[in-house]
Formats: structure tokens, C-alpha cells, sequence
């Protein structure tokens, strides 16, 4: 424009003031519902979308050692003592490694996708998708104890993650914890990092901005005043991490990580209305402390820790079950809610493993920090022992989250129309497409922790999109793949899921039919109905498909469905189950669009 002139740093500047965000596949308009009958909020439930909110939750890349020793083997806790209630009290007890020297963790339960290595790729793609679909912002790794910074997990996780972004995948942007003090180790980290990644500009794509630079959360003053020194602290924008549950901040640009209720706001500022503003708030699973410590920082395995089912002003839930119900974490995020800070900081997502340490930090007769149980623990990563509700924290994020950050508007549904099975063309003008992740079907072979190793050849088809048409007879499903469709003789081959009522409480997890359970024959498929709500299905018609190359397409009479004048239901395609009647297999196995619990929604009149 004439007599506007703007400089290239002006722009670039303007360019890094927002965290980039990448142009994907939207989980907004999906529908999940948890094991506890929990729906996730929808857009009608949500404010609209509020710019300038971000969610950041910590997460751990060091579960990259490989260790072998004769006394080095997985071991859970939850086993250990389900089988040996007594070792607990027993420091000698022979279950436990015979020398904590050797470098023994302890995991509180399996992970579901196994006692993985953070060099796994495959699992480093399953992070990036369930992150991004809880609309996860950024993730800080965490380096705060000595100078490591885990560099082969780095190294693999920014090169799984910027591929999985040019899929579609609105990644996590990345970011680093380090030390809560500015130590040695932290200048070790910090020229380490800046000469690694940030110096060089590497997977710049990928880094978190906050302030027009990138962000850490470390102590500049632990920097020197050579000229490296110096380039570092002009680089980033640092948050020096403050470690205590109870105190707050002790200076004006600190982060905290992890707090108990009411949670302090950090980096204060007087808005225009002038009221205090805050830059950050903490949100926690739950805290290793305990009365006896008057709130800072113990031991897990104590008496009355303020694990997952703990509430200051409820106090412990009641039931058997408390703890999966999350009264923790719903009451840290109502005091995130009344700060309403400009970013929310979740602790976190996938710890899982704790060291065996001395009574001095209040364990009797010794002390599981980090880490414990069921019940004290704070990971939201799906896990294993809780069989169909080891997903409840992780919906139970990506509700708050939407009530945070508030959410998008569902695209608008096209009119009605008959569909061809033949044509093709007759779905170009068909709305909403469902997208899905392209390039997440590759092959599983990687080492695990100790002795174990992971191999999972079950990628296939990969789902990329989605489309349903209606007229006044039949339904249409539309799902097309990256490349050509495997032979529909293949075992699990392409099923579709049907919730026509949007009930849990009706049909297996709520899919009252289900599509090429077995697979089709000539032109017609199978549709079965739900018996008694668990994995068994009866015929309900055989209905007609065609499938061509990447394509495929299913028509179902509206009769046979229930489905009158008003359509509102959930569905989801899934290739190649392998635990059927495992709603858990949707995160694992195969491809599934929209991936784990989650459905798409599809509301027409």
C-alpha cells in the first residue's frame, strides 16, 4: 500500500509474537464419551474460540535407556504389590532390586502402548496425534535434574513430530525445563541446546514461542559473560522454574510446574480495566506431598498423599473407584478457570517411573517420590492396568482444555442428496469432510525398555477422510485412503461403526451397528446390530457397497438404522482391529479415523 513501508524484522517479529499453529486435522468437532459415561464438551457447551489461551503439559523424553544387567528387568508397582502386599514394609524384601546402583525404576502401571523407549517412533506418532487432539499446545521436556538433555529422545521425537505435521498433525510445539536453580548444569544445558538446535535454526517449525522468542524454562543468570553467553540469554525468553507446591513465585518471571490448590498465578500484569492479569497457571493430576509436610514436595507412598481422588475442599473421594474420576485435576482446573491465565501448564503426561529412595523424604521405610500407584500418580497418558478406563484423564483433558481455549464452529452439512455407489463425482459438493491423519499406518520395531522389544505390523489402510449423504431412503459413507485399499477379503477390513442414538448406554460402547465386522462378499456387505450392549452383534441386512482403488462406499437404508426425517449420530472407521471388544485397541491397532474413543458427529435435519 502507498506511504506504507514495513521492515522484514518488523514482519518477522509480528510472525513469532503467536505460536505457529499448522494447518490440519481439527478434533473440535469430534464427540468422545469416557468408560465413566462422561461426554466430552461439543461446541454448544464451549465458549467460542479465545485467542491468545495455550495449554502446555510437561513430558518426559528420558525413558531412553536400554539398560541390560542381571538385575535389571521392568517392574511395576502395582504388581508388586497386588502379588507382595508386604514388601511394602520390608526394604529388604527380595522383590526389589538387590541394589538400587545399578540405575532401577519403577513403573505405577504399564503405559498402553508398553514399557516403550521415547526413541520409539511409532509411539512418538501415537503422542503427537492424542496431544494435538486434546489440543495440547506445547509440551517442555523434562531436563531438571544435572545437564541431560536426552538427546537421542530429542533427536527422534522432532523428526517424528515434523513429519507428522506436514500429515496434518497440529503438533506440540516443543520446549525445555530445565534445573530449578541456575547451576552449572544449567549453562551445560543451555549451550548445549542453543548449539544443537536453536543456533542452527533445526525444526524451527517446531519450537514454542512466547514473547516473540523461544521459550525455556531455565535461569539466565546461571549464563556467563562471554559472547555465547550473551547470544544465549538474547535468544530465548526465558521462565525460570519455581519447584515448591505451597510457595509461589519468589521473583516477577518465574513458572511454576506443578502446585496444590488454590494454585498461584505467575507473571502478574495490570490489564486495561485494571485488574491482574497472569501469564501462567499450574494444573496437576496430583501431589506427592502430604499433611505432615504441610504441602511441599514428599514421598507418594504415604499416608493421606494428595493423590488423584484428594480435593482440599471434598477431601478424598469415597468410592473404591475415586480415583478415576479425577477431583484433582477438576479442582486445579476450576482455580485455572478463575485466573484465567494466558497459558495453563498440565503435569503432566507420561512420567510413569519413580526411583526407590531413603525415608527422608517421608516414606516409611523408604520412598516412591514421583511416582506410586493408581491413586499417586499424575499421568494422563492411557495406560494398560485400567483396562477400558485408561483413557478417563486423558478426556478428561481434552474437555477442560475445550472449555479453556473454547472451540470452533462445525463446518455446515450439505442438503440432501442421492448418491451413486459407482459415482464418485456425486461427492464433490458433499459437507463436512471428515479428515484424518495421513501417514500414521507405519510399522512398529523398536526396542522397549530392559529386555523387551515391540513389533506391530498391523498399519494398512490409511484412513484419510470421511463423508456421509443422506436422502429420504438411504444413509451414504464415503472413506477414502492414502493409497489403494487392501483386498476386502483381508481380515477387520475397514470397518465402520455406527452410533445412531448417541447413547453409551446403548450397544457396545454405544455402536448400535457395526459394517464388515466379517468380511464382505461380492457386493454387499454385512450390517449387524448390537446384542445386550457387549461385543456380539447380529445380522441386521446385507447392504450394498463399492469400493475402487482408495475409495470406498456403503449404503444403508435409514429403515434398517432407525434413522427417521432428523439424523444425529456418531461413527468412526477403523482397519484392522485386533482385540475386538477392546474399545482400548482403537488407540493401538491399525487405523482408526478419528483415532482412540473419538467419533464424528454428523447432525442434519
Amino acid at each position: 500500500m502507498k506511504g506504507i513501508r514495513i521492515s522484514l524484522s518488523l514482519l518477522l517479529a509480528l510472525a513469532a509474537a503467536v505460536p505457529a499453529v499448522a494447518q490440519g486435522t481439527a478434533s473440535d468437532p469430534w464427540a468422545a464419551t469416557d468408560a465413566l459415561g462422561r461426554k466430552v464438551r461439543s461446541y454448544d457447551e464451549a465458549p467460542a474460540r479465545r485467542d491468545g489461551k495455550f495449554v502446555a503439559i510437561f513430558y518426559w523424553t528420558w525413558h531412553d535407556v536400554k539398560r541390560h544387567n542381571d538385575d535389571w528387568q521392568v517392574k511395576n508397582i502395582t504388581e508388586i504389590v497386588r502379588q507382595y502386599p508386604e514388601a511394602m514394609s520390608d526394604i529388604d524384601h527380595p522383590v526389589w532390586v538387590k541394589s538400587e546402583k545399578t540405575g532401577q525404576y519403577y513403573y505405577w502401571e504399564q503405559p498402553l502402548l508398553g514399557y516403550y523407549l521415547t526413541t520409539d517412533k511409532w509411539v512418538l506418532r501415537k503422542h503427537a496425534e492424542m496431544l494435538a487432539d486434546a489440543g495440547v499446545d506445547a509440551v517442555f521436556f523434562d531436563c531438571t535434574n544435572g545437564s541431560n538433555t536426552w538427546k537421542a529422545s530429542t533427536e527422534a521425537l522432532m523428526e517424528t513430530w515434523d513429519q507428522a505435521q506436514k500429515d496434518g498433525v497440529n503438533v506440540p510445539k516443543i520446549a525445555f525445563m530445565l534445573n530449578f536453580g541456575p547451576l552449572p548444569s544449567s549453562r551445560a544445558a543451555l549451550r548445549q541446546l542453543y548449539t544443537d538446535i536453536y543456533k542452527p535454526g533445526r525444526y524451527e517449525n517446531l519450537w514454542f514461542i512466547w514473547k516473540g522468542k523461544p521459550c525455556i524454562m531455565g535461569y539466565p543468570e546461571a549464563l556467563g559473560d562471554d559472547p555465547l553467553d550473551r547470544e544465549i540469554a538474547g535468544f530465548f525468553t526465558f521462565r525460570p522454574g519455581q519447584p515448591d507446591y505451597v510457595d509461589g513465585p519468589t521473583r516477577p518471571d518465574q513458572w511454576g510446574w506443578l502446585e496444590n490448590y488454590p494454585q498461584h498465578g505467575y507473571v502478574p500484569s495490570t490489564g486495561p480495566d485494571g485488574k491482574t492479569r497472569y501469564e501462567q497457571v499450574t494444573v496437576g493430576i496430583a501431589q506427592n506431598t502430604n499433611p505432615d509436610r504441610k504441602g511441599h514436595c514428599g514421598a507418594f507412598n504415604t499416608k493421606d498423599a494428595y493423590g488423584r481422588n484428594w480435593s482440599i475442599r471434598n477431601g478424598f473421594d469415597p468410592r473404591p473407584d475415586g480415583y478415576l474420576y479425577g477431583w484433582n485435576f477438576a479442582e486445579q482446573w476450576e482455580r485455572a478457570f478463575e485466573l484465567d491465565p494466558e497459558l495453563v501448564f498440565v503435569t503432566g503426561w507420561n512420567e510413569y517411573i519413580a526411583g526407590r529412595w531413603g525415608a527422608p523424604w517421608n516414606g516409611d521405610p523408604f520412598s516412591f517420590v514421583d511416582q506410586y500407584n493408581w491413586v499417586c500418580s499424575r499421568d494422563i497418558e492411557p495406560n494398560a492396568g485400567w483396562g477400558d478406563k485408561g483413557d478417563v484423564y486423558y478426556l478428561q483433558l481434552v474437555d477442560q482444555v475445550r472449555k479453556f481455549k473454547g472451540m470452533t464452529p462445525p463446518e455446515p452439512v450439505s442438503a440432501p442428496k442421492p448418491v451413486r455407489l459407482r459415482k464418485f463425482s456425486d461427492w464433490d459438493d458433499v459437507t463436512p469432510y471428515f479428515s484424518a491423519y495421513k501417514g500414521n499406518t507405519f510399522h512398529r520395531d523398536a526396542d522397549g525398555s530392559a529386555n523387551l522389544h515391540y513389533v506391530d505390523n498391523t498399519g494398512r489402510n490409511d484412513i484419510v477422510g470421511a463423508k456421509v449423504a443422506r436422502d429420504g431412503k438411504y444413509l451414504y459413507f464415503y472413506v477414502e485412503t492414502a493409497e489403494a485399499l487392501s483386498p476386502k477379503t483381508d481380515p477387520h477390513w475397514m470397518q465402520l461403526f455406527i452410533d445412531v442414538d448417541r447413547d453409551k448406554a446403548t450397544g457396545w460402547n454405544g455402536y448400535d451397528f457395526v459394517v464388515n465386522r466379517v468380511s464382505p462378499k461380492g457386493s454387499k456387505a454385512r450390517l449387524e446390530k448390537n446384542v445386550q450392549g457387549i461385543w456380539m452383534w447380529e445380522d441386521a441386512a446385507k447392504v450394498k457397497f463399492f469400493a475402487k482403488g482408495n475409495r470406498l462406499v456403503v449404503r444403508i437404508p435409514r429403515s434398517v438404522l432407525g434413522v427417521g426425517g432428523k439424523v444425529d449420530l456418531e461413527f468412526k472407521w477403523n482397519d484392522n482391529m485386533q482385540k475386538e471388544g477392546d474399545i482400548m485397541d482403537f488407540y493401538v491397532s491399525g487405523d482408526t479415523a478419528p483415532g482412540g474413543r473419538f467419533n464424528y458427529v454428523y447432525t442434519a435435519e
